[in-house]
């Protein structure tokens, strides 16, 4: 498996287990086609402290970058992506009041950026959260198809997640590169991609 350098498209798609979940981060050419897996991210079920790790390899011996919760159980937590050497390279947040009526999340990066992520659709925010609240149809997958945008803020975009209609948990994320050459860096893209899934609910 060959990591990428920089990517502007990639597709995500869970893979459910017992005990754990596992995200593969698949390349794209921007049409839609999936074509190699680009890393492996795996989070475990039941955790005090939340943390995923994303691995080079299919068989996870390799890990490359991870995100982990400042806190424990804190439904505002901080997480911090850390590079191969536990060297932060950027965090995120949820924005927990924001969040109740339509899901809202902030990163920002060493070299200054600081960006807002919001659902695409305000409808769509309130429906789910309808669905969520009815006994029973609440556990069965969401019939709701929701999208991220991230901008900073200028209101350039900088990260969007594009969640397709399937059985399973897919995605087709869009990370653009600006006019003066600046890209978000894809491990940022990456992790916030499997935390906009993984971490939703939180």
């Amino acid at each position: 498996m060959t990591l990428p350098t920089t990517t502007e498209h990639f597709h995500l798609r869970q893979k459910v287990t017992l005990m754990v979940n596992r995200y593969e981060v698949v390349a794209s050419d921007g049409s839609g086609a999936e074509g190699q897996v680009l890393a492996v991210a795996q989070q475990k079920r039941v955790a005090l402290k939340e943390e995923v790790t994303f691995y080079s390899d299919e068989a996870r011996t390799q890990p490359v970058f991870s995100f982990k919760a400042r806190k424990r159980l804190d439904l505002g937590a901080t997480y911090d992506v850390l590079d191969e050497q536990g060297v932060p390279i950027g965090w995120f947040r949820k924005d927990f009041g924001s969040s109740l009526l339509r899901s809202t999340w902030h990163l920002g990066t060493p070299d200054g950026l600081e960006a807002t992520g919001t659902e695409r659709s305000s409808n769509v925010a309130l429906a789910r959260r309808a669905w969520e609240m009815l006994p029973i149809v609440s556990d069965l997958p969401s019939p709701f198809v929701f999208h991220f945008d991230f901008t900073a803020a200028d209101g350039t975009l900088v990260l969007s997640s594009e969640r397709r209609r399937s059985l399973r948990d897919r995605y087709d994320v869009h990370v653009p590169v600006a006019s003066n050459g600046w890209q978000l860096d894809w491990r940022m893209a990456m992790a916030m991609a499997v935390a906009l899934d993984a971490l939703q609910s939180r």
